[in-house]
Formats: C-alpha cells, sequence, structure tokens
C-alpha cells in the first residue's frame, strides 16, 4: 500500500458538562469526575510527509511554531516513537495549523490539535498504533489529549481525565459559547483551587460531599437534565478574577439558556438552548460584545 502523501483533519473544541476536583495526588495532580463534550467549533490541522524534520506553520494566528507549541511536540512525540514502524521512506512531517478555537479558553483547543496530530500521523505513516498507544502517548502531552483521540462525542473523565468512560451525549440543543477574550492560566487555576475551608466554601471536602451532584447518562442528555445538575468547582477561582464571567452567566440565562456555566478553567463560558431561535438571537446579542463568541451544536458521533 503506499503511503498517503497528506491528510486535513478537524479538532473540535468541547465543554465541561460538569467538573468535579475530588482529590489531589501526591505529585500535586488535581483528581477530577469530569463530563465533557465535544462541539462543533473545529481548528483544522494539514499534515503532510517529508524526507526530515518537523515544519510546523501556524496560519492565522502568532502561536509558536517550535516545541513551545503541543502539536510540535505531538509530530516529535510520534516520529520518536514510531522510529521502524512507519512506512515509506519520509522521516519528518509540514503540519500547517488553522485556530479557530481560542488559546487558553477552556475548550480544549490545543490538546484537540496534538490529538488530530497523533491519528492523522498514524493514518499518514500507516503505523497502525492501537488506541491504547496512542493514548498512552496523548497523555505525556496533556491529561484531556486522550478524550480528543477517542471516537465518542461525549465521556466521563477521571483520574487527572485520562480515565474514559464514553456516554450519550448532548441532544436536542444549541449551545452558545462566549469567550471574553482573557487568557487563564490552567495551571493558576488549579494552584489557587481552596483544598481546604475557606469562607467562600469553595473546597475539597465540599466537592466530595457533593460528589452524587455528577451523573452517568444512560441515553442521550437533553438540556434539562444537564441543568439540574450541571457545575464547575473551578469557576470560583476564575470568578475571583474576572468576574465578568458570572455578568455572560447571567446574560446567557436571560436570552432563554436552560443553564449557563464555565467550560474547564475557563474564561469561556456556554449557554445550553432547547430553542434553536432563542440561541441564535443569544448569539446575535453577545457576538456583538465579544468577538469570540459561537453558535453550535454538540457533536453526536464521529
Amino acid at each position: 500500500m503506499m503511503q498517503r502523501e497528506q491528510l486535513l483533519l478537524r479538532a473540535p473544541a468541547k465543554v465541561n458538562l460538569y467538573l468535579k476536583v475530588i482529590g489531589r495526588r501526591a505529585d500535586g495532580y488535581h483528581l477530577l469526575d469530569t463530563l465533557m463534550q465535544k462541539v462543533g467549533l473545529y481548528d483544522e490541522i494539514e499534515v503532510q510527509a517529508c524526507a526530515e524534520g518537523i515544519h510546523l506553520h501556524c496560519v492565522n494566528g502568532t502561536l509558536p511554531e517550535n516545541r513551545d507549541n503541543i502539536v510540535y511536540r505531538a509530530a516529535e512525540l510520534f516520529l520518536r516513537e514510531t522510529q521502524g514502524r512507519r512506512k515509506g521512506d519520509a522521516n519528518g512531517v509540514r503540519v500547517s495549523l488553522t485556530k479557530r478555537i481560542p488559546v487558553a479558553a477552556g475548550l480544549g483547543g490545543g490538546s484537540s490539535d496534538a490529538a488530530a496530530t497523533l491519528n492523522g500521523l498514524n493514518e499518514l505513516y500507516q503505523c497502525g498504533c492501537s488506541g491504547a498507544e496512542l493514548a498512552a502517548m496523548g497523555l505525556r502531552l496533556g491529561a484531556d489529549v486522550p478524550f480528543f483521540l477517542a471516537t465518542a462525542p461525549a465521556a466521563i473523565a477521571t483520574g487527572i481525565g485520562e480515565q474514559l468512560h464514553p456516554v450519550p451525549p448532548l441532544k436536542g440543543c444549541s449551545l452558545v459559547l462566549v469567550n471574553p477574550g482573557i487568557p487563564v492560566s490552567t495551571r493558576w487555576v488549579y494552584q489557587n483551587f481552596a483544598l481546604t475551608v475557606d469562607k467562600i466554601g469553595s473546597n475539597l471536602k465540599n466537592s466530595q460531599e457533593d460528589i452524587d451532584r455528577s451523573f452517568t447518562p444512560r441515553e442521550p442528555l437533553l438540556p434539562e437534565s444537564w441543568a439540574a445538575r450541571s457545575c464547575n468547582d473551578l469557576e470560583r477561582v476564575t470568578l475571583a478574577r474576572h468576574p465578568q464571567i458570572e455578568q455572560i452567566k447571567a446574560g446567557l440565562v436571560e436570552s432563554g439558556a436552560v443553564g449557563a456555566l464555565m467550560s474547564g478553567s475557563g474564561p469561556t463560558v456556554f449557554g445550553v438552548f432547547s430553542n434553536r431561535q432563542q440561541a441564535e438571537v443569544g448569539f446575535i446579542r453577545f457576538k456583538s460584545r465579544f468577538v469570540y463568541t459561537y453558535l453550535v451544536d454538540p457533536v453526536e458521533e464521529e
């Protein structure tokens, strides 16, 4: 079989339909219980075999084009781990990245880009790496990468995010994503997450006692069922520095969303609308104020 010369891949964003912090490992990583859902906002990645080296080009942004970019590190890791397994004579790759998912936004764009790169190179070079092999590579790049490597559109993630249990996806709704344009460091948020009792009440003890608010859907999740149980333990941390997040949440509900929540470590907020027309009106309202506003549907299958 001839080696394919190039591939064009789409890398979806995600939202966290709930996120509970339930512990912390000895190495400092926090243990999570979170339900992640892929949504229809995509970066595009084109991979092309070349003789040697890794050549990354970011089409429409100011992202680094070296090892500071997770896409570069994903390509580097894959090429190193698959020496002797790749078909054809090429030993390098050219990668073109078109960003549409905001950076440092709680939407998993970098992790999704890394996953698409690993999947694409596996297909491009016909290496035959198993899903487990790719997931192990992905975990070395970031805790969310295994989720994006999986074909399931929605999954409960535990551990540090790498233990996945696919579940039926959210359906019967549209989402309005609103990012206020303020990058938020995931590391900063977790470093400032309170693990002891404080005056706000955002703490590990409360999260453990409230763990029954998380849930395992056994059939496609409808908006109202989600809204009754939506929660994100990290909201209080990010809200303390960026109070406009609460204002965005309230505005989405005023626009007709059945519920609104910050995704991941933020600052992106998403509203879930069971009425498409209300979602479109809400999108127009927020787009006039925040350039990084998107109207999307949940991914239901891949």
